[in-house]
């Protein structure tokens, strides 16, 4: 089995978000001859701070490509005004050489220090990383063993039941929440500002916030005025 830690990356994001913005709110009071340099952002913080978020909705719509385990994309789709691309566990067939035939799972920030990225084996009461010098046994880290013990029997009772004449959406039933996937979010600005609002609060899932933390930080990069609260 494979074990990978979470990423995201941003596919799509506006080049003149702010501008956009612009266009558009004035549109509502053909305000359009105002227009001049840095009344965008004058216009975009206006606009937040009477929540005016009709109008953030025209701030463009970024799209994000997250690896992530399909326990946190539970939590994503749970935001309604979004888009969604996800991988298929009804379709994708992990048996199949172009997964290495095997699966991949991710791992979550409590284990972060004890296991890294790579092929994992296990032999007998220990787990260990494929070329390098790298043990998990039961004895030291027992929690730790006994999550990988539990993804490494989904995962021979997964490619068992492939073999067996089960279609992928028929074995999917035994695969769990630690099992690697892709989903693209695509949201427009206020749906971003709500998922970070959500997403990076202290409260937050351990995993989203592994996440959403550093995606906002970098969506603050890109565009500070509208993203400010999440530098």
């Amino acid at each position: 089995m494979i074990l990978v830690k979470p990423s995201y990356k941003i596919l799509r994001f506006p080049i003149h978000p702010l501008e956009d913005l612009e266009v558009v709110a004035r549109t509502c009071y053909k305000s359009e001859d105002k227009i001049g340099p840095g009344t965008a952002e004058k216009m975009a913080r206006q606009l937040k701070e009477r929540h005016h978020g009709a109008m953030l909705e025209f701030g463009g719509d970024p799209s994000v490509r997250f690896i992530c385990d399909r326990g946190v994309t539970h939590e994503l789709v749970r935001h309604r005004l979004c888009s969604f691309a996800q991988e298929s566990t009804r379709y994708c067939n992990y048996s199949k050489d172009k997964f290495g035939n095997q699966m991949t799972f991710v791992i979550p920030p409590w284990f972060a220090e004890d296991l890294t990225e790579g092929e994992w084996d296990v032999e007998e009461t220990c787990f260990y990383l494929r070329g390098k010098q790298t043990f998990i046994q039961a004895a030291h880290l027992p929690v730790v063993w006994s999550w990988l013990w539990s993804l490494r029997t989904a995962e021979v009772h997964y490619l068992d039941l492939i073999e067996r004449g089960q279609s992928p959406q028929e074995a999917r039933a035994v695969l769990p929440n630690s099992l690697k996937t892709e989903i693209v979010v695509k949201a427009n600005t206020r749906e971003w500002m709500h998922i970070f609002s959500q997403r990076c609060a202290a409260g937050a899932h351990p995993q989203m916030r592994e996440l959403m933390v550093p995606l906002a930080k970098e969506f603050n990069e890109r565009c500070p005025v509208l993203y400010e609260e999440w530098s």
